[in-house]
């Protein structure tokens, strides 16, 4: 493959593949798995002073032990507000506060919100490879229009290698849903 436009497309494919597995990524770690997590709280806003403030630019999170986090403000007067924040994010996680600190106990899964999540983590990763097979598409439409600057052989060898990449990803997801959902099922 000489072609510049297409080498230029090909490592293109490379970096959008790579942001949607990124991004799957990220869903599958804010998918809490019963133990306490920072990263479960990551999507979580407050409204602080009218504004929508993410909840770990204002908090020091902290792992107390393994099934417990502890969210100390910077502000404690915004306690309240971040409260009813992480109740309104339905996490399934209680919070407690003492008026300074907010707990947050992690309980057991059970066998019925397992199934749940596990169902969700592939609903995710499918998700994920039908953005992936849709890049392809736009990928090949692109070598489509180079048909009269380009020779068939080449446009040929460039469809097998998006082909290819698109393979590899695919597996690259199959293998994180695998991984989440044996990460779920653990007891």
């Amino acid at each position: 493959m000489q072609n510049e436009k297409l080498i230029e497309q090909s490592s293109k494919i490379d970096d959008k593949f790579n942001k949607i597995i990124e991004h799957l990524q990220s869903e599958l770690t804010a998918m809490r798995a019963g133990r306490a997590n920072p990263v479960v709280l990551s999507r979580v806003t407050v409204d602080y002073y009218g504004t929508q403030t993410p909840l770990n630019q204002m908090a020091n999170i902290s792992v107390t032990d393994a099934r417990t986090l502890t969210v100390s403000l910077y502000d404690a007067s915004a306690v309240k507000e971040a409260k009813k924040a992480i109740i309104a994010a339905d996490l399934g996680l209680n919070p407690v506060d003492d008026g300074k600190v907010i707990r947050l106990a992690f309980p057991q899964l059970t066998e019925e919100r397992r199934k749940e999540l596990i169902k969700q983590a592939k609903k995710v990763g499918e998700d994920s490879k039908v953005a992936l097979r849709n890049e392809r598409r736009d990928a090949l439409e692109v070598g489509k229009k180079l048909k009269k600057e380009v020779s068939e052989d080449e446009i040929a060898e460039y469809e097998k290698l998006i082909q290819k990449k698109l393979d590899a990803s695919t597996e690259r997801v199959d293998k994180m849903i695998k991984d989440k959902e044996a990460d779920l099922l653990e007891i």
